[in-house]
This record gives structure tokens, sequence and C-alpha cells, in this order.
């Protein structure tokens, strides 16, 4: 397993933090990456609470559409070296995330949640953040999940109770210490972006996309430049 490049993991939760949350508040609660979370909210809807069903109903075939796009493209790409393989991956995040940010400034100011360009500026970030997804588990790097927190979270509290108490576990303390310092950094960065998502959102609507959309294309840049022979994790 290849080492991951310099500062990935942190930068792909940061970017998952900004666009879910970007996306949230923008398109009535839709959650573009952590996709399965919409289940939540169409169970509501059909209660009465909230609105937008329909964006969000079809947000989970988007989602598995950017996945199925992402196997394809890395599939076209199995015999070029790992950074092409990355950086492909990369750029064809990066051109539905474009595609994501584009639509939504043409449908601003968006006050409907079934107008058509709304849906389909949701669904162009549902299938960027599927990409995402499926990336962390195609990549040949040590690339932590980065798209939903919660075992991580789970991983970093465990790991922070053995250190404080190796008296009541029977674990290797410098493991524990070296998977701390692989999962605490992307769960601190997640929420920086959820953070700076919503902050985003207030001062350049969708234009505020431009951000994560450096971060991407810095890792691109990054993996294109990558030896093929990489390093081991």
């Amino acid at each position: 397993m290849l080492a991951p490049l310099r500062g990935e993991n942190v930068a792909l939760a940061f970017v998952a933090g900004y666009v879910d949350t970007l996306g949230f508040v923008a398109l009535f609660g839709l959650f573009t990456a952590h996709v399965t979370g919409n289940f939540i909210l169409i169970g509501s809807g059909l209660a009465g609470a909230g609105s937008g069903l329909l964006i969000k109903w079809l947000a989970f075939p988007a989602f598995i559409a950017g996945i199925v796009a992402a196997r394809v493209l890395d599939n076209a790409l199995r015999d070029s070296a790992h950074g092409t393989r990355a950086g492909g991956l990369y750029a064809l995040q990066i051109a539905l995330l474009a595609a994501f940010m584009i639509a939504g400034v043409l449908a601003a100011p968006i006050t409907n949640a079934d107008a058509p360009l709304t849906i389909v500026c949701g669904l162009l970030g549902a299938a960027g953040m599927g990409v995402q997804n499926a990336h962390a588990r195609l990549a040949s790097r040590s690339v932590v999940a980065n798209t939903v927190m919660t075992g991580n979270v789970t991983q970093a509290v465990i790991d922070v109770f053995d250190l404080l108490f190796p008296g009541r576990t029977h674990v290797d303390p410098a493991d524990t210490r070296e998977r701390l310092a692989r999962t605490l950094p992307p769960v601190l960065a997640f929420a920086l972006g959820a953070g700076g998502g919503a902050l985003g959102w207030l001062t350049a609507s969708f234009w505020a996309l431009v951000v994560p959309l450096a971060l991407l294309a810095t890792l691109a840049a990054s993996a294109w430049r990558e030896e093929p022979a990489g390093s081991a994790a």
C-alpha cells in the first residue's frame, strides 16, 4: 500500500465537510457527500417535516453514477502509472463539482426544491462526491475514510482512551499513536470544512465552491507529479 500524498487525507476531509455543508444549506437539506443521510430526511419529509423530497430521492442514483464513472475511469487507466490514475479521478471530480457550481450559479436564487435546474445542481454535487467516495476505495494509497467521520471519531476516542489508561487495555502504544495521528487530523479538517462551507455560502453563494475545487486541483497536480513507484505506507 502506497503512502497518501502529503496532506491528502486532511484536504479530502475538508472538501467533504465543505461541499456537504454548502449543499445542505443551499439545497433544502440535501446531503451530497453523506448521501445515506438523505434517507432520514426523506423519512421526515414523508412524516410532514421538511421539503425537497424529489431531489433527495434522485441524489442516491446520482451518487451511484459517480461511483460507477470513477470505476470505469479507473479501469480504463489501469495500465497507467498510479499518479495518472489518481490524477484522472481527481480531474473527474473537479469536472462534476465545477458543473455543480455553474448549475448553482445559474439556478440562483434557489427558491423551489423541485425546479429542474435545482435538481440538476444537486445531482451533479452528489455525483461529484460519489467519485470522492469511490476514490478512497480505488486508491492504492492508504487514504482514510473522509466523507463520513463517525468511524474515525469512534476509533479516535478508543485510541485516546487506550493511551490515557494503558493498564486497562492490551494494545501497542506506538501503533495506537500512529493510528490516532492518521485519523484525528481528518476529523478536525472535516469540522473546519463544514464551518468553511457555511461561511463560503454566506459570503459567495455557489462561487464558494472554488475553494474545494482549488484543493482538488492541487491534489491532482501532486498526483501527476508523483513518482510511479510511490512509497510504502
